[in-house]
């Protein structure tokens, strides 16, 4: 995987199409590398998330080509790689593990590589739901964050002030004002050194699978809901 970033950093300095096509081949060779272990993860996974048995390479995985058409940015190549294993594939709305490989400016130490477990940008009526979840298993909630040893919940995105509908002042308000669900573990360069990295990245997301499954309860009630 060091190869992976190594080539996604020099996109990062030339992202343009012409260096883009000069260097396809190398490319494509790498990217075979990303399928390949982002099947390994999904096998992986499945031992200990059974739901996510049955999921392909391309449910998981992303193009390296941008969507320019909409954005002030006309860079045509992500200069980052993916993989969302979550259940019914990453475009699905449910909680998963994210395997990100960053390629912008780094010197190599800089921690700009994350393992993220959980839920991005849920829809209003799946974080309504997951807030339920929240307030009725708040123990549950807070035992599953801490077996995931080594991962943070993430505070980037919260509400001032307790959501509408819920009551304030409980032991779990700071928990129901999160807006994205999700605990996180960012790592460097060295992370991605060894033969081993699929075993220890499967470690590390088997820390998570409590959390990532009571979430997907939460995010299944409110779809069956909508039903």
């Amino acid at each position: 995987m060091k190869e992976v970033v190594d080539f996604l950093r020099r996109l990062h300095d030339h992202n343009n199409r012409p260096w883009f096509e000069a260097h396809k081949a190398e490319w494509l060779e790498l990217q075979a590398r990303v399928h390949a272990f982002a099947e390994g993860l999904i096998e992986g996974i499945a031992a200990f998330d059974p739901a996510v048995k049955g999921l392909g390479v391309k449910d998981c995985t992303y193009r390296i080509y941008r969507d320019i058409r909409f954005s002030p940015d006309k860079s045509p190549y992500k200069t980052w790689q993916g993989i969302f294993i979550a259940p019914h594939g990453k475009k699905a709305g449910y909680a998963g593990y994210y395997f990100h490989l960053e390629g912008g400016p780094s010197d190599g130490a800089t921690e700009g590589h994350l393992l993220f477990a959980g839920l991005h940008l849920p829809l209003p009526v799946v974080l309504r739901s997951v807030r339920e979840e929240i307030l009725d298993n708040g123990a549950e909630f807070e035992r599953n964050i801490r077996r995931a040893k080594g991962f943070e919940l993430d505070r980037s995105q919260m509400l001032r002030r307790t959501p509408a509908g819920f009551p304030s002042g409980t032991a779990v308000d700071e928990w129901l004002r999160l807006k994205e669900v999700a605990l996180c573990r960012t790592f460097g360069d060295d992370f991605l050194a060894g033969d081993d990295l699929l075993e220890r990245t499967l470690a590390e997301f088997r820390k998570t699978a409590p959390f990532v499954q009571q979430l997907n309860r939460a995010v299944q009630y409110a779809y069956e809901e909508m039903m």
